[in-house]
């Protein structure tokens, strides 16, 4: 939660199914040593769902040293694989991109677009209404970051922490100058910047980038 991810729980193999087919999410933490079945049972029973969430990235975690499972689990299609024990850092570096190929591979030109407004990630341009709009690189990192997360709410420690890319990566820049850097950024893609659609103040809570913007 720190590092900007909305989390949900779930500590058998029925609560995780039941929670991913409810909520569909961007990806799953899936431990592979579960009380009621074996997580690469889960992980086919995942995959065999209609829809989108039969498609969501899977990262798998076990405690177990045998790398027969880590195969499987590759081979069945898991995007990542982490053994225990692990920093948290390098189990957040993961989830990071695991998240980044998945959204590469979603869009081949790796382009974001709102309305308007597209963000490519690869060429590390951003366009409005078909005109190339300059930002630095601490800028463009800072709107990517609130771009991938789009309609939550997220405090400057937050995109300030995203934006790194990893927690070691400190930056003394970004930390100190979030504010000014985020109205620089209005600048370039508001229409009328005092009075911000695309990246919306919080009162008391941060910043949060529009999911429907025109």
């Amino acid at each position: 939660r720190a590092a900007g991810f909305e989390i949900e729980t779930a500590g058998t193999a029925s609560a995780g199914l039941a929670a991913a087919k409810r909520s569909t999410p961007d990806l799953v933490l899936l431990d592979l040593m579960l009380p009621d079945a074996d997580g690469l049972d889960v992980f086919r029973a995942l995959r065999a769902l209609p829809g989108p969430i039969g498609q969501v990235p899977v990262l798998m975690l076990t405690a177990k040293g045998d790398p027969t499972d880590r195969v499987v689990g590759l081979e069945l299609g898991a995007e990542d694989y982490v053994a225990k024990p692990f920093d948290p850092r390098e189990l957040l570096a993961r989830i990071r991109r695991s998240l980044r190929r998945v959204g590469s591979r979603s869009d081949g030109a790796s382009v974001l677009r709102f309305g308007r407004l597209e963000i490519d990630r690869d060429a590390r341009m951003v366009r409005l209404s078909g005109d190339d709009k300059i930002l630095t690189g601490h800028q463009f990192a800072i709107l990517l970051a609130m771009a991938e997360r789009p309609g939550r709410v997220l405090t400057r420690e937050q995109i300030i922490d995203a934006a790194r890319g990893s927690p070691q990566d400190y930056d003394a820049a970004l930390d100190r100058s979030i504010d000014v850097h985020i109205g620089r950024i209005r600048v370039a893609i508001e229409d009328e910047p005092k009075s911000p659609r695309r990246i919306i103040t919080v009162r008391g809570a941060g910043y949060v980038f529009a999911k429907v913007q025109d």
